[in-house]
């Protein structure tokens, strides 16, 4: 090790050469901060409009719902098994179970997914329970104004 890097001190995580018995010297890092700094002071504000936009897209589809309807998933390991939580979609098995197509699913605002499987009884008893109650609440209305009835 060279002498001068024996006295090299580290101030204000810049490094700084010490020659002689001389002052530290005061380094000037504080010029134009804010062009060497990320900062986040418009995140409340984002924050704020996305909740503006979803409540007026919610407004705006009004009687429809906002997003698809999910399966009930349990988490993978043992750690987290317990949990219940929304899946990616449907599975096929789930669905013809239910009646439903998977194209017609797709129209209706059911998620699909063709790559899960149903490994349990279970919780293929309670997605055909979800899908079933689902469309008993849904209200499926003609494209075309003309053909509606009394009854839509």
């Amino acid at each position: 090790m060279v002498d001068w890097q024996a006295n090299a001190l580290l101030v204000n995580s810049v490094r700084v050469t010490i020659m002689q018995n001389k002052q530290l010297p005061n380094v000037h890092l504080r010029k134009e901060w804010d062009l060497r700094v990320r900062t986040w002071f418009n995140q409340p504000g984002r924050k704020l409009r996305r909740r503006n936009s979803r409540i007026a897209k919610a407004a705006k589809i009004a009687p429809r719902p906002i997003e698809l309807l999910r399966p009930a998933v349990r988490c993978p390991t043992v750690k987290y098994n317990c949990k219940v939580r929304a899946g990616r979609g449907f599975t096929l098995e789930e669905l013809k179970a239910a009646g439903i197509s998977a194209k017609y699913a797709a129209t209706v605002g059911i998620a699909v997914d063709y790559r899960r499987r149903n490994r349990s009884e279970e919780s293929l008893a309670l997605n055909t329970q979800r899908l079933k109650e689902y469309l008993s609440k849904l209200i499926v209305l003609p494209r075309n104004a003309k053909k509606r009835t009394a009854e839509d």
